[in-house]
């Protein structure tokens, strides 16, 4: 395990030295890895840092209103409203890599004209050890790491969170003293609700993975799950009323894990589910039935593209 104070002494000090007097932007999600960045960024540069925040469409619900507040005291924030960009960008894709590609190909587009505008020569982002693992394994290309294009308009990436596991980054985040509401909140991908919907992206899709998500971490909140979510995988034939519907397939997925690697599928009791579904599919008018996913990683990975 990380020694905390002694690894954010030195993150501090290697983020100062890199970046100098120089102006840098921090790509600010929200999670734990992009919020202990930009924290240890901000300690490192102060007003010389622009945290960004791009709301992409394909973010967990309240995302957005969450960042305004947290971030609050970071004076040069800026929220960049990107959706439709995005979602242009996703049309008609289907391929999970190539979605990946798409999705951190945007991203660097929008931080460079933010950096242009902030005349700002770095990009801070929260690339943990994992994501380069599964990178640079071939399990998944990550938006940060495997996902970004060749062509970089910045002198310098710099991932002070690089070499630490999402335990370790917790650690940290405790040690900064950050909010319970980032420390300890549940992992969620990089390129957003778009690796929870298997196929194409579409804003009934988006606004359905959203939704039921939303519902899966309130009703599991109780049972401490290191990550617990809902899938859009397709679509299936369903009674609502008197009526025949399409609608979509939901897949409740919720797992254990210490540093995400390695995953086993949450034991719920049966009474749990059925609340679950009961709520996806009552308040979600286009869901048609609800799964769980009893799968461990291995040989499944924990999201779903």
């Amino acid at each position: 395990m990380v020694e905390t104070d002694a690894f954010i002494e030195e993150a501090v000090e290697e983020i100062r030295s890199t970046i100098g007097d120089r102006n840098a932007v921090i790509a600010l999600s929200g999670g734990v890895d992009s919020s202990v960045a930009a924290a240890l960024a901000h300690e490192a540069i102060g007003e010389q840092l622009v945290p960004v925040y791009v709301d992409t469409g394909l973010m967990r619900k309240g995302e957005t209103e969450q960042i305004r507040e947290t971030f609050s005291f970071m004076e040069r924030l800026q929220i960049v409203s990107a959706q439709e960009r995005f979602l242009d960008a996703l049309a008609g894709i289907t391929d999970p890599e190539e979605k990946r590609h798409v999705i951190g190909e945007q991203f660097i587009r929008e931080f460079e004209r933010e950096a242009r505008e902030s005349d700002a020569d770095f990009l801070v982002q929260g690339t943990i050890y994992p994501d380069r693992i599964e990178s640079e394994g071939n399990i998944k290309s990550h938006h940060n790491v495997g996902g970004l294009p060749d062509v970089v308009d910045f002198e310098g990436i710099v991932e002070p969170v690089r070499d630490l596991y999402k335990d370790e980054v917790r650690d940290v985040a405790r040690a900064l003293g950050l909010e319970a509401v980032v420390a300890e909140r549940m992992p969620f991908p990089g390129p957003g609700l778009a690796v929870r919907i298997v196929g194409e992206v579409t804003e009934s899709k988006l606004e359905t993975a959203r939704e039921a998500t939303a519902i899966v971490e309130d009703e599991l909140e109780p049972y401490e799950p290191w990550q617990a979510f809902a899938a859009v995988l397709g679509k299936a034939t369903g009674v609502k009323g008197d009526n025949r519907v399409h609608g979509h397939v939901v897949a409740v997925r919720s797992v254990e894990s210490r540093d995400g690697m390695t995953a086993r599928a949450q034991e719920l009791d049966w009474d749990v589910l059925q609340r679950i579904q009961s709520r996806i599919t009552g308040t979600i008018p286009n869901v048609a039935r609800v799964l769980y996913d009893v799968t461990h990683k291995p040989p499944a990975t924990i999201e779903y593209e």
